[in-house]
């Protein structure tokens, strides 16, 4: 039997893809010290790998715990996770560069660089999805006896598709994209109902006053946001990170719709396999169904 030990560091401490984009998108909602500390690790990215935690606090000006803290509200362990992150970071090659269009672009490069910006939103939201979120948001639908999903402005089509695809593998759900109607039924909810609320900013005042209603009547709630700080977060029992970046034409809003649709498939795909055989039979009746709207 071999003795030989893994090589390989604990999980606590283990690279975490896109340290610097989760930095990037959560600097604007952060404190003025943290904001210090993020401007510093974002314009010297290299230097921090070969530092201490004592020797950033003092180059930014900040305690060492708030270093710490730091690390761990952008979803890392702490200092050495931070260091290993950047090291692997800085060494690799990002898959995808992220382009803002120009005036100039022709059609083909107009399609390279959306088609990139769309990629990198997925790569960057798998780098920051919590996959055990994610099952306990699946083991929280499936205890529902409904489902209501809230959405406004560009999250009301996610809304609204996520709707369609539940309903496709049986589930009691509908979605509300009105802001009064919202409020309405989000007061009346009781502790059989789950809500999803898809917000990218997680600041909007319908969906945030909804998700509070809702959480208040006693329902569970689910909320699908970009990361960073919002006040949405105070109101949900769980939250699903979505990143996705800003360019001059597409605002964030616009590219985090793929990534909020992917979080959505993924919640429907537990739920279709915690369920399988009735899932897949309710597909087949409900194909049957709509196959009379094809000729």
């Amino acid at each position: 039997m071999s003795t030989r030990k893994s090589t390989k560091p604990p999980a606590d401490i283990r690279p975490v893809e896109n340290a610097l984009g989760r930095i990037r998108i959560a600097q604007p909602k952060m404190s003025k010290g943290a904001q210090r500390i993020a401007q510093f690790i974002l314009e010297r990215p290299d230097e921090i790998v070969g530092m201490s935690v004592t020797e950033l606090s003092e180059a930014t000006g900040v305690s060492e715990g708030s270093v710490i803290n730091f690390c761990r509200n952008i979803g890392l362990s702490g200092f050495q996770q931070m260091k290993l992150s950047l090291a692997q970071e800085i060494v690799q090659p990002v898959q995808f560069i992220h382009e803002d269009l120009d005036r100039e672009d022709d059609t083909e490069t107009i399609c390279r660089k959306v088609f990139h910006s769309g990629m990198q939103a997925l790569r960057d939201t798998l780098s920051v999805l919590d996959t055990g979120a994610v099952s306990r948001a699946v083991a929280m639908l499936n205890e529902a006896k409904r489902i209501e999903i809230y959405g406004i402005g560009s999250s009301a089509p996610i809304a609204e598709d996520t709707q369609y695809r539940m309903l496709r593998i049986g589930l009691d759900v509908r979605a509300v994209t009105d802001s009064h109607i919202q409020a309405i039924s989000a007061s009346r909810c009781d502790p059989d109902v789950v809500t999803l609320t898809i917000s990218h900013s997680g600041a909007t005042h319908e969906t945030v006053a909804a998700t509070r209603l809702a959480r208040e009547a006693g329902a569970r709630t689910i909320v699908i946001t970009n990361f960073a700080r919002s006040p949405i977060q105070a109101y949900a029992d769980i939250v699903l990170f979505t990143m996705a970046r800003e360019t001059r034409f597409r605002t964030e809003a616009m590219t985090s719709r793929i990534a909020q649709l992917c979080v959505a498939d993924a919640l429907i795909a537990g739920l279709a396999l915690a369920n399988y055989d009735y899932a897949t039979d309710v597909l087949k009746k409900t194909f049957e169904v709509l196959s009379i709207k094809r000729f």
